[in-house]
């Protein structure tokens, strides 16, 4: 007979041989600690939960996933042919941008046109119009798709352009939009959509492995106009005090937000639509945009080094906006050298988030960034939610990332960095007036609270970021 000694030994034996396939498993160091002092402290929960939640064979999905973009690139090359042309000389014009194009392993381009996009208003207005006016295919691309109002609105406007015989493409984050109806995705496929979930699940287990979520929002029309930003489909999305920002470009840029796409849709299906290359300059003097796409397969932490990227860039001042701030050492330390160095740095964060156990950790790092010189603004009407960053008056950045490890290390994200002076002059007057909206905190307000809000922010912060 099994003696309750027994149980408990091979439970530990367990634990042990699991905390050293999590020693070697896991992305980051706060996860390998946390992983393995549970697993041996604890086996009989952590283990279970462990392979359920902690395991994603993320170094075969890597190879993999590296493996189908390098073909698909090369597939595409001879469709992308045209678009040197149209490439921008930062030699003549900004050399300081050429990491962040390097990075990207995308090329600024030039001939584009850049629209700013504030609220949900202006953004579904744009979006929907483009969808209207679509005449061969739509590629269309959300986080989260609700099955409400808005989500409905977007539904039957796919409908009725897939039945004009316009090609529509769909995909949704699985775990973004767990709670989206199967009739709503019937509806759209029985009248023609091409729909998919970012990851197909093979097996309910599958359902619980929540990294490496699609927190890409892009829209595609024709090639020729697309939108990028922090936009989902869903009725808050348009609320009284949700404040949001996209961006709708228009020029050969759009040719990189449907490689991004694409890159996507095949990883899905093992399918790439048919979809026009032939760059569409505006007219006039276009300006250079670069489509920076990242994601946890890349060879380097594209999304992290572009912020610090963005920080190192600025020589005056680099604004930035975020939901949720739970930063890496690296992003801190490129803030706190910047504000040191005297440039005018600024953060734009929610008083309130839809996320407690963010909001409570991002009050870890206030006071660091304040003693340095960093400038920390809390909005007050309501979620924050756009990811801009202004860099100087040079340029300005629409993104989907948000300033934490998960869209660090884990999430696809995308971001349009516009390289524009005017443009760079609309998104500060958005800023100026959130920042005429929102409380700016002072120096030692985090250590100024109560010792139980402290505590609570420090062990918010232990699981907040993305393990």
């Amino acid at each position: 007979m099994v003696t309750v000694s027994a149980i408990v030994l091979i439970a530990h034996l367990i634990g042990f041989a699991t905390s050293l396939h999590a020693l070697m498993d896991t992305r980051t160091a706060p996860g390998t600690v946390a992983w393995i002092v549970s697993l041996n402290a604890t086996p009989y929960l952590a283990v279970p939960a462990y392979w359920i939640f902690g395991r994603d064979k993320i170094d075969d999905y890597i190879q993999l996933r590296r493996q189908r973009v390098t073909s698909l690139n090369r597939s595409l090359e001879s469709h992308l042919a045209e678009l040197p042309p149209f490439r921008t000389e930062w030699s003549d014009r900004d050399p300081t941008f050429r990491a962040v194009e390097q990075l990207a392993g995308i090329p600024f381009v030039d001939g584009n046109r850049a629209e700013l996009l504030i609220d949900g208003n202006a953004i579904f207005e744009s979006i929907f119009d483009g969808i209207d006016a679509a005449e061969d295919y739509l590629l269309v691309q959300f986080y989260i798709v609700r099955d409400d109002k808005r989500g409905r609105d977007l539904q039957r406007r796919l409908i009725r352009r897939a039945r004009e015989g316009v090609r529509v493409y769909v995909l949704f984050d699985s775990i973004g939009s767990l709670d989206l109806s199967r009739s709503y995705i019937s509806e759209l496929t029985e009248a023609g959509v091409e729909v998919r979930s970012f990851f197909q699940h093979e097996s309910w287990i599958d359902r619980f492995r929540l990294n490496f979520r699609n927190h890409r929002k892009l829209v595609v029309a024709d090639g020729k106009v697309g939108w990028i930003g922090g936009l989902n489909i869903g009725d808050e999305y348009e609320s009284d005090g949700w404040r949001d920002a996209q961006v709708r470009v228009e020029g050969p840029a759009v040719l990189n937000m449907q490689l991004s796409f694409l890159e996507d849709w095949r990883w899905v299906t093992d399918e790439l639509p048919v979809v026009s290359w032939q760059p569409q300059p505006v007219g006039g003097v276009g300006i250079p945009v670069l489509v920076l796409p990242s994601g946890p397969a890349d060879h380097f932490e594209t999304a992290s080094l572009m912020v610090q990227q963005f920080i190192h860039l600025a020589e005056k001042r680099i604004w930035m906006s975020s939901p949720y701030f739970v930063p890496d050492e690296g992003v801190m330390g490129a803030l706190k050298l910047a504000a040191l160095g005297g440039l005018d740095v600024r953060l734009l964060l929610p008083e309130h988030t839809d996320s407690r156990l963010a909001g409570l950790a991002a009050y870890k790092y206030m006071d660091t960034l304040s003693a340095a010189g960093v400038r920390i603004f809390r909005y007050q009407p309501g979620m924050m939610h756009a990811k801009v960053f202004l860099i100087d008056d040079r340029g300005a950045a629409i993104s989907t990332v948000n300033l934490d490890n998960r869209s660090f290390r884990l999430n696809f994200e995308l971001t349009a960095l516009v390289a524009d002076t005017a443009f760079a002059g609309e998104v500060e007057q958005m800023f100026e007036v959130d920042f005429a909206n929102s409380r700016e905190m002072g120096d030692n307000a985090v250590a100024d609270m109560p010792l139980w809000f402290r505590l609570a922010s420090r062990g918010a912060n232990l699981f907040a970021p993305a393990l």
